[in-house]
């Protein structure tokens, strides 16, 4: 069985062991290949019969260049650089890593929550710089701080992540309110199920833990951060297509959005000339929430498992069935 990585570095810098794949047949590893289509991707895949990869597209035509293709693996949960039906049309399964994780992201969330109210790595930083040893008084701070305890949190998409992400705020003194099309007993125990106009009127910050669906897409807009308490902050660790990120700097400028915390933007890598780079109380970091090497782990042990179904004839985690 010949399998082929295609942009392995981000999943595996070094850290961990390919050894999972490797035990399942003929491995090379490519740390990047192309985040945009190319002919390059066909031509490394070869005639390889699985493909592994992150956030390299592989396209119909791709797929017609790959005869010996039996599956996709890939690692990660979301699988929309896949022409996923495509494949389904080739009987070629697509597999990808629905649960590894959530306490991961949650944590991320929480996190981002924090230094948007708390500004610690911003005063880290002008520590470090010497203002405080040269400080006329015995503390200072650049910008105010907001007390999370007491205060409303509403989550939009109160999935595992979502559950997972107010349970941390239950904990933190924080009422959570949520929105979700599909409610569950799990959720209810964990916050109080709204409709989205009473959530984006009611909360301090707002999470957004929901996949990106056309009826999400472009769910933080001017319309809605309209609706929103002045003063509201703003999370996203879930997919950048969520905000429109034109309308969110504007909120951002005004004030009528006191801090946003991102972990995901619409293009990826950001591009240097995105709107939110200029704007003020704009927290970003490049999509990390989910890298631990605890979780990167077991990334690898997921996908192997994947790949073993294929090679005993029962393919798992198929998400073009």
């Amino acid at each position: 069985m010949k399998i082929v990585v295609l942009d392995g570095y981000t999943e595996n810098p070094g850290d961990i062991s390919w050894a999972p794949l490797e035990a399942l047949g003929e491995v090379t590893v490519y740390d990047r290949t192309a985040y945009e289509e190319s002919p390059l991707i066909a031509e490394r895949i070869g005639d390889a019969e699985i493909v592994v990869m992150n956030k390299t597209p592989i396209s119909k035509e791709t797929i017609d260049k790959c005869p010996n293709l039996k599956a996709i693996a890939v690692l990660a949960t979301g699988y929309n650089v896949v022409d996923c039906e495509y494949a389904k049309s080739k009987n070629i399964p697509v597999m990808n890593v629905p649960v590894y994780g959530t306490d991961n992201v949650s944590q991320f969330a929480v996190g981002l929550l924090l230094e948007a109210c708390s500004h610690i790595g911003h005063h880290n930083d002008s520590v470090h710089a010497g203002e405080w040893a040269s400080n006329p008084d015995w503390c200072y701070w650049h910008y105010p701080m907001i007390e999370v305890s007491g205060k409303t949190a509403g989550i939009i998409g109160l999935g595992r992540i979502g559950q997972n992400t107010a349970k941390i705020l239950n904990a933190m003194n924080v009422k959570v309110l949520a929105y979700d099309s599909f409610q569950s007993d799990a959720g209810r125990a964990v916050a109080e199920y709204v409709e989205l106009d009473e959530l984006l009127a009611k909360c301090d910050f707002i999470f957004l833990h929901c996949p990106l669906f056309p009826s999400t897409e472009g769910i933080i807009n001017k319309d809605n951060i309209a609706k929103m308490k002045d003063g509201v902050v703003i999370v996203n660790n879930s997919r950048g297509p969520l905000v429109v990120e034109q309308d969110l700097y504007d909120a951002l400028e005004s004030g009528k959005v006191a801090a946003a915390a991102l972990d995901v933007v619409s293009t990826e890598p950001i591009k240097a000339d995105n709107i939110l780079l200029k704007a003020k109380n704009c927290i970003i970091t490049p999509h990390i929430s989910w890298a631990t090497k605890d979780a990167r782990e077991r990334i690898m042990n997921m996908t192997a498992e994947n790949i073993k179904s294929v090679i005993d004839g029962a393919p798992i985690n198929v998400v073009n069935k």
